[in-house]
């Protein structure tokens, strides 16, 4: 006998719920200790330029002034957050070297005793830059010709030698060839920030014993410490990063931006050293979900059965890559969608722009391709003659339907949503529909 349930149907406090509706939980930044410095950032106010030269003299006056900290401060430099996990090459600057390449580019950074006095010298900071051509669409920073935002050469980023993550399965020219219909749709969506109530932020310390304990609002602990090890080239056992508490993340607080500086001032003063973005600075600066541009092209029998699908996806990393590689892959493994399809292909690119980088947002590479298929969909059930209900059962996947990507589909539980869905709006489904399972197709899924 399964035991009863006692969270599911059911009214669960949260057990973080009291600290935060009564102010007693202590965030990340919520900490204070004795001589805490703050390190505030000097930023590209261009989309492209090439830096000719960084003028400290007039910051260095300022009451209050610690040190400023440029690329030459930083150990490892160039890195790539994903290097953790073999994505590489590395191409993003903690702090930008020869070239801003996004406007908001931390290009140096201040550190003073209070942050008044760092926000004053950042503005007194001057900046020789030469203003470079810029590009913002991805399909521009593909063409011939277009600014290069990398520093080795091309705006894609690779896929095993390829410009982009491919899937290829069955023979889709072929279909297309038979099909009753074509049915196409181009399908963009923006930028979206996270906007989450606690800005990005944390506070380095150092410890009698030589390590860091950095209190961090990231969203991934290890991963930040890693990459801060790597970054500082430190031993890992030499960092101490408390996390737990996070003010609103949905993705956006995985990227390991704030702690390697803080964590660097911190060795280079020996006091705790704090680095919170505004909330300017967080609408502004912090990494966003991807815009995208996807294209979808079906071949269609007159019956409604899709026997072709082909996708053109292009997702405008900005001008790093961060989450986006992997964004891509999830992507090109969703692009078909639930449907079984048994002719596919998938192009999903990854550019570079001249943009803020993206990254992570709840379900990133795949909430898009939903998106696009979704609506495809109803384009394909209106060209053939049926309603919205039935071509989704039609195509269907079920367990036993091999996917694109070569992985056997189990546990589908697509057509039972969709009848439960169908009675809780009202929906009156054929006899057919109603009796289908996600059963494999040879024990009576169809």
């Amino acid at each position: 006998m399964s035991p009863a349930l006692n969270v599911v149907g059911r009214s669960v406090p949260r057990s973080d719920g009291i600290g935060h509706v009564t102010g007693r939980t202590q965030f990340a930044t919520d900490h204070s200790f004795p001589g805490m410095l703050h390190l505030k950032i000097v930023r590209s106010p261009v989309h492209h330029a090439r830096i000719r030269r960084i003028d400290l003299s007039e910051a260095e006056r300022v009451p209050g002034f610690v040190c400023a900290l440029t690329h030459a401060d930083v150990p490892h430099n160039v890195y790539t957050i994903l290097g953790l996990i073999g994505v590489e090459p590395e191409e993003e600057f903690v702090l930008a070297e020869d070239r801003a390449r996004y406007k908001g580019e931390p290009i140096a950074a201040i550190v003073a005793e209070s942050e008044e006095a760092a926000l004053d010298a950042v503005a007194r900071v001057k900046l020789d830059l030469e203003e470079l051509p810029a590009v913002f669409d991805v399909e521009e920073a593909l063409k011939p010709g277009a600014p290069i935002v990398t520093h080795w050469g091309n705006n894609t980023f690779m896929y095993e030698g390829h410009p982009c993550r491919r899937v290829r399965f069955g023979d889709v020219e072929e279909a297309f060839a038979r099909a009753d219909h074509i049915v196409e749709g181009v399908y963009n969506t923006k930028p979206i920030e996270q906007a989450p109530i606690e800005t990005t932020g944390c506070i380095a310390v150092p410890e009698a014993n030589g390590r860091y304990t950095v209190y961090t609002n990231t969203q991934a602990v290890y991963f930040s410490l890693d990459n801060t090890s790597i970054i500082l080239q430190i031993p890992g056992n030499r960092l101490h990063f408390v996390g737990g508490t996070v003010g609103g993340g949905f993705g956006g607080k995985v990227d390991v931006i704030v702690e390697p500086l803080a964590t660097l001032a911190a060795m280079k003063t020996n006091r705790p050293v704090k680095y919170a973005y505004s909330r300017s600075e967080e609408m502004q600066v912090s990494s966003t979900r991807s815009a995208w541009r996807i294209y979808v092209k079906d071949g269609v029998m007159r019956d409604g059965r899709i026997i072709a699908r082909k996708v053109t996806s292009y997702a405008d990393s900005g001008a790093y890559s961060r989450q986006t590689p992997y964004a891509l892959t999830k992507h090109a493994a969703n692009a078909s969608g639930p449907y079984a399809i048994p002719n596919v292909s998938i192009d999903a690119y990854c550019v570079y722009t001249n943009r803020v980088p993206s990254s992570a947002m709840r379900g990133f590479g795949i909430t898009m391709a939903s998106f696009a298929l979704e609506v495809q969909m109803d384009k394909i059930a209106e060209v053939a003659g049926l309603d919205p209900w039935s071509i989704r059962f039609i195509n269907a996947y079920r367990d036993g339907d091999i996917k694109p990507h070569r992985k056997v589909v189990e546990d589908a539980t697509l057509i039972e949503t969709m009848q439960a869905a169908a009675a809780l709006v009202g929906q009156d489904l054929p006899a057919e529909f109603r009796a289908m399972t996600s059963a494999r197709r040879s024990e009576g899924g169809a």
